[in-house]
């Protein structure tokens, strides 16, 4: 079985190249050891140094310097938005203050559905909407800056 020991970030590898792909929800994306079946049929042993946060565009470099790319699954999730910047701060605020998991992308912010939130979001003014797409909330304040491994 092929191992991946390593993680090029998003953007620091030609996604072209890739030989396969495994698509997983950001739950899923978490890990530091476990077997995956890419797409292609490719298996793997995911086996990198400390847990890492996987994301969507990510490259997981094979022992034989083969890469698999990490697809970030769609999942059902809120998209946010304000009427200005003060206004989408205070939001992000608002979902830190109750531990909601977040994903800032351009003007706008991402949760997993929850109506209890879209309703609380909503009374501050703000625009939610359903939508289908990967998640890759923002990593904790106190988690590793470096938490993808780069080795390579």
């Amino acid at each position: 079985m092929r191992r991946a020991y390593s993680v090029r970030q998003a953007g620091a590898w030609d996604n072209a190249a890739a030989i396969d792909r495994v698509v997983l929800d950001a739950s899923e994306r978490h890990r530091r050891r476990l077997v995956l079946t890419a797409e292609r049929g490719t298996t793997l042993l995911l086996d990198l140094p400390h847990a890492t946060t996987l994301r969507h565009g990510d490259g997981l470099v094979l022992d034989d310097g083969a890469v698999v790319g990490v697809i970030g699954k769609p999942e059902p999730l809120h998209k946010i938005t304000a009427a200005n910047a003060l206004e989408l701060a205070r939001l992000a605020w608002h979902l830190g203050n109750r531990h909601a998991e977040v994903q800032v992308v351009s003007e706008r912010l991402r949760i997993r559905r929850d109506h209890v939130l879209a309703q609380m979001l909503e009374g501050l003014g703000a625009e939610v909407t359903a939508i289908e797409a990967p998640f890759d909330p923002e990593s904790g304040a106190y988690s590793l800056r470096d938490e993808h491994g780069h080795g390579t």
